[in-house]
Parts: C-alpha cells; sequence; structure tokens
C-alpha cells in the first residue's frame, strides 16, 4: 500500500531503478563513446521532451546499446552520429514517439487561436 502511494507522488520505482542502472551502463563505455552518449542523453533531456517514463527509460536503454555495440565493433563515432549529430539525435528521438511536454503547449497555442477567431466572428 505504502509503495503505490510513493510511486503516485514519484513516479514508478521500477523506471527509476532502470534508468540508473542504463546511466551506470553508459558511464562505464570506454572513451570516446560513454562522451557521446553522454552527450546525446543530455540533449534528449533537453530536446527530446519525452513525459512517459516507460518511453525514456526504453530510449535511454537503446541508447545505451547502440554506444556499447559501437565499443566492440569499433565503430567510429563519426560513422555512428554522421556530419550531423543533431539530427541524428532528434531522427533518434522521433523513433520513439510518446506524449512529450510540447504536446501541451502545441494544443494550448492552436486553442487560443481558435478563441481569437471565434472572437473575431471567423
Amino acid at each position: 500500500m505504502a509503495l503505490k502511494w510513493i510511486e503516485i507522488l514519484t513516479g514508478s520505482l521500477e523506471q527509476k531503478k532502470q534508468y540508473k542502472q542504463n546511466v551506470a551502463r553508459m558511464e562505464a563505455l570506454p572513451a570516446p563513446y560513454a562522451a557521446a552518449a553522454k552527450a546525446m542523453h543530455r540533449y534528449f533531456l533537453y530536446q527530446g521532451g519525452v513525459e512517459d517514463g516507460d518511453t525514456m527509460v526504453r530510449m535511454l536503454g537503446d541508447l545505451v546499446d547502440m554506444w556499447e555495440r559501437a565499443a566492440v565493433d569499433g565503430t567510429p563515432v563519426a560513422d555512428i552520429v554522421g556530419d550531423d549529430p543533431v539530427d541524428f539525435a532528434e531522427t533518434f528521438t522521433l523513433a520513439y514517439g510518446g506524449k512529450r511536454w510540447i504536446d501541451k503547449e502545441r494544443a494550448r497555442l492552436q486553442k487560443a487561436m481558435d478563441d481569437a477567431a471565434k472572437e473575431q466572428g471567423s
């Protein structure tokens, strides 16, 4: 009972555990893969805007999997991200869909414009 109450306030404890495990895996990567993974993770937190914990945990797990495979294979970082790492990171996050914080703001903007148009009699 207490666990359910805590999770209502803080979110899933299992998700937090998985997230921390993925972060530990990321930090254990050899250089330069750890630096690349950390940079992408940071960018995801700012750009991705994913609200769903399951999606975020899955995305981070897949990110770490990708960099672990690259490290094992010795694939150069530039071969993974290409010439435009920003485009690569944004395309990576878009592949996960899910609800994002910006969705609420888009709906709010649309409603404001609709209300303004109605006020003008359009």
